[in-house]
């Protein structure tokens, strides 16, 4: 069965919070649809995906479902994070729905407007790259031409969201098992290729294989 979920994030201001969920109300008023549920959000844009609950709303979300947000910036924290979400769900047949830009992606499949919009948000989403990148380079070259030494001191380990389940991730290498279940069934966060590199960083030890 079809459902509708609408998704707020705000920062720790309560009437925003408020703002968000009577512009919903209203434009699904408009439409004549009936919102299923709410999932709500209050935090800043730094936390990652599982603090923002994005993790959670891909996983409600079923192929015909359709998500109401009221702007584009409520789903991630750069143009490009958000593009590859909508991009993911509108692939996976959930139609979305951004309020305030008034558009409405992948709500039919043949409809050749959503694809040119999608398109075109990627479009902005890798010239952004692109510009930051630009930008970068162009930072760290002033600094190194005034001299700033560039880099953490060599042997710096930088702290990682890995940190806090060490422990854990240590006792799971010591039963076999695999990196990849480690992600997906044990901690919930993070890949494969990351957690490997913190494990080879730290030094973290694995089943040996003997008896």
């Amino acid at each position: 069965m079809m459902k509708t979920i609408a998704y707020i994030r705000a920062s720790t201001m309560t009437q925003d919070v408020k703002n968000q969920r009577h512009e919903i109300l209203e434009f699904a008023h408009r439409e004549e649809m009936q919102i299923d549920a709410f999932i709500e959000v209050t935090s800043s844009s730094r936390q990652s995906s599982r603090q923002r609950r994005i993790e959670e709303l891909q996983e409600q979300l079923k192929p015909g479902d359709r998500l109401f947000v009221t702007e584009l910036s409520r789903l991630g924290r750069s143009t490009g994070e958000v593009i590859l979400l909508i991009n993911q769900l509108v692939a996976y047949g959930v139609a979305v729905f951004i309020i305030k830009q008034k558009l409405r992606l992948g709500e039919d499949s043949q409809d050749i407007t959503s694809k040119i919009m999608v398109t075109f948000l990627a479009l902005f989403a890798e010239i952004e790259r692109d510009f930051i990148s630009i930008r970068t380079k162009e930072a760290l070259a002033t600094r190194k031409a005034q001299g700033v030494t560039l880099g953490k001191p060599k042997g710096t380990i930088q702290s990682s969201m890995y940190d806090k389940d060490k422990e854990r991730i240590q006792e799971l290498l010591l039963l076999g098992i695999p990196q990849t279940r480690i992600v997906a069934a044990h901690l919930g966060y993070g890949t494969p290729k990351s957690l490997s590199y913190y494990i080879r960083t730290r030094g973290l030890r694995k089943k040996t294989g003997k008896s």
